[in-house]
Formats: C-alpha cells, structure tokens, sequence
C-alpha cells in the first residue's frame, strides 16, 4: 500500500538442494546458487558428509541479474556446509512435505469451529418462549407511558406485565429512551428467559441496514457476556411492516449477530469457541421466504468469516502459495460451478506480466497468480463480470521502505485484503449459485520485499499489454500488480470489472476508517455499487477522477511513473489503473484501505465481501 506522504529481476523453476556437511572454505562459486536467502538458515548439525538439511529453494533469479550471498571470509571459514546436488522440484517436495507444512516461527493456526447458529421465524406469545436473552426492537415512539405509568405500546405492556415490571424500571434507571444505539439489559431469575433487554431503533421509519447491523453486533456482545446459547428478537410495532421490510430487518440483524459472535481466536494458545446456538425471531411471521434469506444471510456470512481469517493470517503463515490454496480449496468445495487455475512464474513470463513480476523479484516466496472462475450450473450466461483484488501478503515498502511513525509496516499482511474480498465473494457465489451470470475471481499474489534481486527505484518495467512504467516509488507496488491483473481480466471478455485493493493512505486521509472510495468513469457503474452497498451498509463514496491529474503521472523516458505527488494520491492511483482497462469494459476501482481494518478490536473486518455478491446478484437473471 502506497503511503499517504523496472527492469525486475525473473525467477527460474524451483530447484531441490541437499546441503552436506563439508567446509565452505574454496567453494564459493557455489555460492550464487543459494540467492534470495541467508545462508545461515540451511545450517543445523550432522556428521561429515551425510545430508544435514534439505529445502525446496525459492526459484533463482536469471543469469546475470542475480545476487550473490556476499558471505565475509571470516564467515566462509566458520560455516560448513556445502556438496549440493540438484534435483527436481517435485523430488524436493516430496521429501520435504513435513517441512513445507510449517511456518517461520512454528506458527500454525488452530482449527477453531466458525459459528454454526440456527436462525429462525416463529409466530405464537412472547411470554411463551424459553431461551437465554429475550431481546425487543424499539422505537423512540414506543417507549410512551400514560398517567399510571404504563407502557402505551400494547406488545411492551403486555411483556412488562409479564416479567412484573422489570422494563419499565429498566427504562428508569438507564434512562431509556429508544435512541439509535442505546440497550438495557436486566436478569430475570425464575421466568422462562434468563434475561431481558431493550434496544433503540431511534425515530419510526425505515432503520438502514448499517443501523440494523449494529443492533445485531449489540446483541452478539450482551450473548458473549452472558454465555448465552438461546437468542430470541422481537419488536414493539411491527405491525405496519411489509414483508420485504420484515424479511430486510431481519436479514440484516441476523448478518450483525453472526459477525458479532464470530472471533478469530486461531493464533490463541487458548482459542474460544461461540456458544450461542440459535437465533429466534418472534412475532413476525414465518414461512419458505425468511428460510431463504436466512440461508443467504449465512452464506454470506461465510464468505465473511474467510475473508477476516485470511486478512488475521500473519505474513508468515499465509503466503502467496498458501492463498493459492485457499482459492484452490474454494474451487474444490463448489466444483459444480467454480473451477481454479494458478498460474506460476513461468507462465505469468509467457503472458508478459512484467509489472507484477517486478514487484515479486525480491521475495524468497514465489508468486501466485490466481483465478478463479465462476458459471452458473444451469442456463445461458448474459453478464461477464470480474473481481480483481490486490494480493499482496506482505508488503515492506521494498527499497521505498516504510519507515516512521504511522507506517503501519506490522499491519501490511492486510495488503492482500482486496484479495481476500474476492475469495470470500467468491466463495458466497459458490453456494448461492446465480443464475445467468458468469465471475472471474483474479488476484496477483506476491509479497514486495527487499533483496539484491528485487525492483529499484528507478527501473523501468514493461507490463503485460505493453505500456512501460518507470518505478519511482517501489512502495506503489499494489497497483503495479493490479496492473496485469486488469490486462488479464479484460482478455477473459468480461463486460465489468470491480476491482478493490488497499491501495493508497490518501483515501484513508480523505475519508477515514469506515469509508471505501469508488473511482470510475461509468455513471451506470458507479450506482450499481451504490445500490448493493445501499442493501448491505457499507460505505463507499464516489471520488472523482479528475483526467487533469494525468500529467502528473508522465515520465521523461517511460509512458508512465507509478506514483505522482502527494496532492490527489488517491486519484492518480485510479487514473494509473485505468490505463490497463479496455476501452469497452466498465471498470470501477475500489480503495478500501480505511475500512480493511478495525483498529479498535485490532483485527479485519471483512469488508467488501456482502456488498460484491449483491452486486453479482444485481447482474445475475
């Protein structure tokens, strides 16, 4: 991700090395072949002669463009350890599968149940139901009394009658007034529900989903907090609701509490498990329609749920290999519709994937370019979309590095978050199966470090449809693999593509922690994710994309730089990116570098994934 303030070296086919112990000392013209990782790390005991270790290299970089251990010769003469033997890579890992199955660190993740709760619409009494928290949606209009002290809405004064009083000591004592995020709770010893409580909806009208969802999120702390297992919602005037409205409320509370109770508790010695078993909405209605939208609700919650792990995952666990895995994985689940293709380095060269490839020269970890592709199972196709996400597992800054205070360089394993909206996305889309509608899921994968083979300040790179690019700041390494990947979207003939990437501080600076900016030269697009943000509630605002802002972006001896002042970062960014779109593709940029993250509970959020697939929805038959 750039801050807010190339000729690229190319990797050759994996090779196999068994290290034996033997001195270095006159053997270092061996030396060059271990590039791209200390030596020191191959090292461990054994006897003379025998194989002490054996690793599966990352690739070595071309002839010439290499850079050599540059071990002193005091070094040379205190390690031992060299006689290599080559071999193939499907030999190195096979003999080498218990290694590759571990990280840096001896890092890896606990297997941690995601929260299985049923959700549910029952009709009957209030006062009947029996579980942990009963929990009623107010409006400000509800909480009215007459002279006696009563609660004038009928469904509150016949449950205060119930629980003998308990609500409107509540309403009392915590001042309670039906505002927009304002909640009570109270214990009820000896009653069929073990607790009570009160949430504001605010004025009477239509409540926004984004309201809805926090409502939910409320009532996933107070479960937490009580160790509840049983949930029960109701509201006190829902008598004016449609069906639509109900069906909407209900979907959206439910998403609230299903991403409230979640926690990703993996890399805890100690991982948690949610408790809470059941969701029952009360009173409203029942029937096939709420079934389904519950379904919808939990398949997106799914999708969710992977994109926050992915995001959680430390750079050390999750690499670009592994997220190939992840997509692999994904395909596999939904074969009946989703189908997978990683590509290695040798064919991103044979496709011209300069600019990406530039960005991955340094790292010990190869690059991973991932596509997944999505066809209904049945019927013809009308709409081609794609879903670009920018996939950088890690990224340092490489020789641009990031410094200082407010760099946030241990948080830059959330640069691969557009990544992990697409697969989540993607992985929703598997199970909802929409029909009429075709997805292409497309991520460059890397990490942007720093080596003697990586991209400097100042190369030149050639992306894939040609354009050159003088790399002026190594640290606007995100939409330099974007760059291939929206060259290789528009060759899938696609009709629109949606890309999103945590790409720049500019649009955190402008627009904060909670908001997405949108970029596009399409009207038609641009209200096409208004309109599925406007169901979801998440926020995205529309900046422009000033044309004027161009100049600043020419070089001298390329057709571009990557990175222009600091003034507008945000747009020159997007203006950089439109230049890989087809001219007859409606392409819309996505930079959710504010909202990826939640500083507050210090882990991801998931953002991007529920408003994605109501797009896709929106384009399906």
């Amino acid at each position: 991700m750039a801050s807010s303030s190339a000729a690229s070296s190319l990797y050759l086919p994996s090779t196999f090395v068994v290290l034996t112990r033997r001195t270095l000392k006159g053997q270092g013209r061996l030396i060059p072949t271990l590039t791209g990782r200390s030596l020191s790390s191959f090292l461990c005991c054994s006897q003379r002669n025998r194989p002490i270790q054996s690793y599966l290299l990352p690739p070595p970089p071309l002839k010439g463009l290499g850079l050599g251990l540059g071990l002193s010769r005091s070094r040379r003469q205190r390690v031992s350890c060299l006689n290599i033997r080559m071999g193939g890579a499907a030999a190195g890992e096979a003999l080498m599968h218990s290694f590759s199955d571990s990280h840096l660190g001896l890092t890896n993740p606990a297997e941690v149940p995601l929260p299985q709760v049923a959700l549910s619409a029952k009709e009957g009494d209030l006062t009947e139901w029996k579980g942990d928290i009963l929990a009623v949606g107010v409006f400000e209009a509800d909480v009215g009394k007459d002279e006696s002290g009563a609660f004038e809405n009928s469904t509150l004064k016949r449950l205060d009658s119930h629980v003998k009083g308990v609500l409107s000591d509540l309403t009392k004592e915590e001042e309670f007034s039906g505002k927009v995020g304002q909640s009570a709770f109270a214990r009820l010893p000896g009653f069929g529900f073990k607790r009570v409580g009160l949430l504001g909806l605010g004025k009477n009208g239509v409540v926004p989903p984004k309201v809805l969802k926090g409502f939910g999120e409320t009532l996933a702390g107070a479960c937490k907090t009580a160790q509840a297992t049983h949930l029960g919602v109701t509201f006190a005037s829902p008598e004016n609701w449609s069906t639509t409205s109900k069906l909407d409320t209900l979907s959206s509370i439910a998403a609230g509490v299903l991403l409230g109770i979640h926690e990703d508790n993996r890399f805890k010695s100690e991982a948690k498990q949610p408790l809470l078993k059941s969701l029952d909405f009360l009173g409203l209605s029942s029937g096939l329609e709420f079934d389904q939208r519950f379904t919808y609700v939990q398949q997106v919650c799914s999708g969710v749920f992977l994109t926050r792990q992915l995001v959680n995952a430390p750079a050390n666990v999750l690499t670009p290999s592994k997220l190939a895995d992840e997509a692999s994985s994904i395909a596999a689940t939904y074969s009946d519709v989703l189908t997978a293709e990683i590509l290695d380095v040798e064919q991103c060269m044979e496709l011209k994937m300069g600019s990406y490839l530039g960005v991955a020269a340094a790292s010990a970890n190869p690059p991973k370019f991932i596509h997944l592709c999505y066809k209904p199972p049945t019927g013809d196709v009308k709409t081609k979309l794609a879903i670009v996400g920018k996939g950088l597992t890690f990224d340092s800054g490489g020789y641009n590095l990031k410094t200082g205070p407010g760099c946030s360089i241990e948080l830059m394993k959330f640069d691969m978050g557009g990544s992990a909206a697409a697969l989540g996305a993607a992985k929703a889309i598997g199970q909802i199966k929409p029909p009429g509608v075709e997805v292409h899921f497309i991520v460059a994968a890397c990490e942007n470090m720093i080596s003697g083979t990586g991209m400097r300040p100042g190369d030149i790179i050639t992306a894939s449809n040609g354009k050159t690019i003088e790399v002026n700041n190594t640290d606007a390494e995100g939409r330099l693999t974007l760059a291939d990947a929206l060259v290789y979207a528009c060759k899938q003939g696609v009709d629109k593509i949606v890309d999103l990437a945590t790409l720049t501080g500019a649009c955190v600076v402008a627009l904060g922690s909670e908001i997405a900016g949108t970029f596009t030269p399409n009207d038609d697009l641009a209200e096409e994710i208004s309109k599925a943000s406007e169901v979801t509630g998440e926020k995205f605002w529309r900046m422009p994309m000033e044309e004027s802002y161009w100049e600043g972006m020419k070089s001298g001896i390329a057709d571009m730089v990557n990175t222009g002042g600091r003034a507008g970062g945000s747009i020159t960014a997007a203006l950089f990116l439109k230049q890989f779109v087809d001219d007859n593709v409606k392409w819309l940029h996505i930079d959710m570098a504010g909202p990826v993250w939640s500083d507050k509970k210090r882990c991801a959020t998931g953002f991007g994934v529920s408003t994605l697939v109501e797009w896709v929805l929106k384009n399906s038959s």
